[in-house]
This record gives structure tokens, C-alpha cells and sequence, in this order.
């Protein structure tokens, strides 16, 4: 499957602003990648990138006076099969864990599952331990809230959200992953992109959070937004939570005036001389977000 990917961001600050860019896949994305894949900015913006502790590549800007426009443009060959299931994939007693995944039992920024422990318990108590209680807690969290972008916000935790029952994709994957770890079950976070591959399309192109959990000696992916399992996903970033990878940190004030993601199954066969002409431009679509948007805060 050929899948094109990328997307076009504008800011505009009123001093220079640097800037941590979450926007290139991941070391781990498996595909044969047609094209080139980083962020791409003005000639009056250098840039430098960097793999953070989590296996993500960071791009270091700072970005001028006035607007910037930051794109990537992309395509993807591999085999996109429907994420993964294991019903049989057993817990591991916590002595049993890897070193490097002990961390992701623990309470985050975002993620404050010592906040939850006591209802985690009280909702999935009663589960199979294993991919059975994973498989309750995402068709929980799925049905509990309710998604809108007029939900988000930045300071939102998942206990809020668990509260409120209101949020983003990124809040479904915080309070799914904090469900886990109450319940001493690893869950990490997850984002990148995510089209609309075998279901009806739903607007508007952006990116797509999810969450890892770590069952029967391996991580496997689950989507508490979509609740069902999905193609062609490509992953941008991983953490404990999107404190760790959002996908602009920034040190300083700017304004978000244009944001569009495309993720695109294009015809297979071409030629990568075929598909290196299609990139030369890039592609018509509706923005997620216009300069006179309310949702540009």
C-alpha cells in the first residue's frame, strides 16, 4: 500500500520564538519511505534535529519575526494491515517487567492514574487480566466521552477528562492509559497520522493520538477514540504522555494560523520517479484550522 503523508503549519510571532517540532515519523515506522521525511521551513529559519530518550526525532528551529510556514510532504510503501490482536496476551506480574517499561506504570503529567486508582478498580475489577481488561477499559473510555475540539485544552488531565467527559483524541489516549496503569498495566502514548483507510471519510485531516499497552512481552497498539482496529497508521512519536511529545513546544508566544494534515492512499504501482513528481506539489485539501478560525487561541 502507498500511503502520502505531511502537512502545512503557519505561525506568526511577534519576536523570534524557538521551538522543539514533534513532526517527522519515528525511527521505529516500518516502510520503505519514497520522498524525504522532515520538516521543512523557510530559508531565514535553520534548523537542527535530534533523537529525544523516547526514539523520537525532534527538529530544533527558532522561528523569526513575522509568519513561517513548516510543511512535509511524503509517501509511504508497506504493508498496512488492521493494528494487531492478541485476545490471549497475557499480564506480567510487575516483577516479571522489563526494566525500561517499569516507568510507564507510573503517574504523568497528564496521566494521573494515582487519581483514578480507586475507580479503575471499582469499574474493571471484575475483567480478565490481559488484553480482556485492556479491550474494557478502551470500549469504556470510548463510550464515556464524548469527542469535540472544542473540549480541548491544554492543562487537561485525564482524571478532568474522566470528570468532564469531554476531550480531544489525545484525551481518550490519557485517560485509557491512566485506567491501565491504576491497574498495573504499562501504557505509553502514541500519535502520527491516521486516514480515513477503510471507513467513511470524516473531514478535515489531522493527526491521531493513541496508546501502547505492554501485554505478553510486547507493546500493542489500542485506540480508545475509534474503539475498533484501523489501516495504516503511521507513528510520529511516543511518551508517557503528550506532555512529552507535543507536537509544538515552543518558548515564547505565537499564533496558529494554518493547519492542514493529509494522510493518503494513492494508487499503487507508480514508479518512485511517478510518485517524486507528485511530491514536486503538494496536495489540495480542506484545513483543519484558518487564520479566522475560533479555534485559534
Amino acid at each position: 500500500m502507498l500511503i502520502r503523508f505531511g502537512f502545512e503549519i503557519d505561525v506568526e510571532c511577534t519576536s523570534p520564538v524557538p521551538m522543539l517540532l514533534a513532526l517527522s515519523t519515528h525511527r521505529d515506522v516500518i516502510g520503505r519511505l519514497i520522498g524525504e521525511d522532515f520538516v521543512r521551513v523557510p530559508a531565514n529559519c535553520p534548523t537542527r534535529a535530534y533523537d529525544d530518550q523516547f526514539g523520537n526525532r525532534i527538529t530544533r528551529i527558532v522561528a523569526p519575526v513575522g509568519p513561517t510556514r513548516m510543511w512535509s510532504d511524503c509517501v509511504i510503501e508497506f504493508d498496512a494491515q488492521p493494528d494487531r490482536q492478541v485476545p490471549d496476551a497475557r499480564q506480567h506480574a510487575i516483577e516479571d517487567l522489563p526494566d525500561d517499561v517499569l516507568a510507564h506504570l507510573l503517574a504523568s503529567r497528564y496521566c494521573d492514574s494515582d487519581n483514578l486508582i480507586q475507580q479503575a478498580w471499582a469499574l474493571f475489577g471484575y475483567t480478565v487480566e490481559g488484553w480482556p481488561r485492556v479491550q474494557a477499559i478502551t470500549g469504556f473510555v470510548h463510550s464515556h466521552v464524548t469527542f469535540g475540539y472544542q473540549f480541548g485544552r491544554a492543562n487537561k488531565t485525564a482524571s478532568d477528562v474522566f470528570r468532564e467527559k469531554t476531550g480531544v483524541c489525545r484525551d481518550f489516549a490519557h485517560l485509557a492509559i491512566s485506567l491501565c496503569r491504576a491497574m498495573n498495566i504499562p501504557a505509553r502514548y502514541a500519535s502520527g497520522y491516521l486516514g480515513d483507510i477503510g471507513v467513511p471519510d470524516s473531514g478535515a485531516g489531522d493527526f491521531c493520538a493513541w496508546f501502547e499497552v505492554f501485554l505478553g512481552g510486547a507493546w500493542h497498539t489500542f485506540d480508545a477514540r475509534y474503539n475498533e482496529p484501523r489501516i495504516g497508521r503511521i507513528l510520529m512519536v511516543r511518551g508517557s504522555d503528550a506532555a512529552d511529545v507535543a507536537m509544538i513546544t515552543s518558548f515564547g508566544d505565537y499564533r496558529l494560523s494554518y493547519f492542514r494534515v493529509w494522510t493518503d492512499r494513492i494508487e499503487d504501482g507508480l514508479e518512485d520517479g511517478e510518485i517524486l513528481d507528485m511530491l514536486r506539489t503538494r496536495p489540495e485539501g480542506e484545513a483543519l484550522v484558518f487564520p479566522s478560525s475560533a479555534r485559534v487561541a
